[in-house]
């Protein structure tokens, strides 16, 4: 079976170094970061980021919600949650709070954070049976083990990107 084409959510401040031990994973296929100075080119174009999110989610069968510390409070990431659910995706989010990042051990932490909120707190539905309720009653987060997150993941990405893409087929 080929490699599921993935959208990764993220806040890219924060978690980059993260998020790239996920994507050398190779288990998912997902979409390539901009660069930051990219990014301050798509901020600097009437509507470019929306554009560019609507561009990289269209062509995904699951929307990877990536939960770092201050992930949930994101409004790009609120909005990539929503597209991929309106637009009939599989969503999950996997806290990434326990894998370690190289650039802070380098400047002497642990590495890792703390967990932070479900971003699916944020985001309600608006109409249909579940008006009012928080998405976070339908999409599944997974906390991989603190003793080893990043096998955790490795070992279980396919099978959570899998099960989300079937739960939307219900």
């Amino acid at each position: 079976m080929a490699k599921r084409q993935v959208f990764y959510s993220f806040h890219f401040d924060n978690d980059v170094m993260r998020v790239q031990l996920i994507r050398n994973m190779g288990i998912v296929e997902g979409d390539e970061p901009v660069s930051p100075n990219e990014w301050e080119q798509l901020k600097k174009k009437d509507g470019g980021v929306q554009k560019w999110i609507d561009d990289n989610i269209a062509y995904r069968s699951c929307v990877v919600v990536l939960i770092g510390e201050d992930t949930a409070n994101r409004p790009w990431v609120q909005y990539e949650i929503s597209k991929g659910w309106n637009d009939g995706k599989g969503v999950l989010g996997i806290y990434i709070h326990n894998l370690k990042c190289a650039n802070k051990v380098r400047q002497g932490y642990s590495g890792t954070c703390s967990q932070g909120p479900n971003p699916f707190d944020k985001v309600s539905f608006n109409s249909g049976p579940l008006n009012g309720q928080k998405l976070s009653s339908v999409v599944k987060c997974y906390n991989p083990s603190a003793s080893d997150a990043y096998a955790d993941i490795r070992s279980n990405i396919d099978s959570w990107v899998e099960a989300a893409i079937a739960a939307r087929k219900v």
